[in-house]
């Protein structure tokens, strides 16, 4: 097996994992969602950790507290990808599972947008029309739903930013190093809320028996597995195969919110997917239109 080879099935793997994780919530749905992401926090981070001193790494994870812009963004990661964490969990187990792939839909179309704010990109007239179609759609969701479809566009935003915040880091840090960092920051935040959670409930890890405390930590453990199986695949694949790839985690989100969780979809909310996915294919068609005419100017090899 080829190097491009391993990378497809590594990046395809990475997307399979984070595309299933509305059945593994479901299967989580006897602790509250806000109990749930502590455990993804404080697990994500052992395992995370955990990692690092298997393979001798800690002297480069304790190098990026040394670098404060890098920790700068790092934090501005954190912070996103915690919020993101919070309503991403909490649309599952409350039945919106169709609205949180929408967000997941629609991210490309925000990370443009982003880019040419922060980082002073422009966008030619495809990607132009792709974002004014992006948010035709949400005016229409916003119909159909009675008000902004909150959930979609906090998902979007927040790891739009999120990706913002790794491409400042210029790839200076490695996923593994940047997602324990992450969650190392987090477990402050985690612990806190665990508190809180139990001046008001039942803490259910521990309490709901082994094989569900197991459960709420393997969430942990698989909120890193995907991130180190896509920073393989990053090495091996070009970035257009990933650009592909993406659309692969909200398609199996969508198919279950509709499918499996049988959530509704009226004509409106039909129309809104429609044109969002029409957006999509605009910038894909863009993308490979722009991919072959730089092939163009690669001089053939002798």
């Amino acid at each position: 097996m080829n190097e491009k080879t391993k990378g497809i099935g590594y990046g395809l793997s990475a997307y399979l994992i984070w595309g299933s994780f509305p059945l593994v919530i479901a299967m989580l749905s006897f602790a509250d969602p806000f109990e749930i992401v502590v455990w993804r926090v404080i697990f994500g981070f052992a395992f995370g950790l955990a990692v690092i001193l298997v393979t001798r790494k800690f002297s480069e994870y304790l190098s990026v507290f040394k670098q404060p812009k890098q920790l700068l963004w790092i934090s501005v990661a954190a912070v996103v990808i915690y919020i993101n964490w919070q309503v991403y969990v909490y649309a599952v187990a409350e039945n919106h599972v169709l609205e949180a792939s929408l967000g997941y839909f629609i991210n490309p179309l925000v990370t443009i947008a982003l880019a040419t704010i922060f980082l002073k990109e422009k966008l030619n007239v495809l990607q132009w029309v792709a974002v004014g179609l992006g948010g035709v759609a949400v005016l229409i969701l916003t119909f159909n739903y009675g008000q902004p479809p909150v959930i979609a566009l906090t998902l979007a935003l927040s790891f739009g930013i999120y990706g913002l915040a790794k491409n400042r880091l210029g790839g200076k840090v490695s996923a593994l190093n940047s997602f324990t960092v992450e969650t190392t920051l987090l477990l402050p935040l985690g612990i806190v809320q665990l508190v809180v959670l139990a001046g008001m409930m039942q803490i259910q890890f521990g309490y709901a028996g082994l094989a569900p405390s197991l459960g709420l930590a393997a969430y942990g453990v698989l909120t890193a597995i995907p991130l180190l199986l896509f920073g393989a695949a990053a090495k091996r694949v070009p970035l257009s195969y990933i650009g592909f790839m993406q659309y692969l985690t909200p398609t199996m989100q969508f198919l279950l919110g509709l499918l499996v969780f049988q959530e509704p979809m009226p004509a409106a909310r039909w129309l809104g997917f429609a044109m969002v996915w029409f957006a999509l294919s605009i910038l894909s068609f863009d993308a490979l239109r722009q991919l072959r005419n730089r092939s163009k100017f690669v001089a053939p090899v002798s």
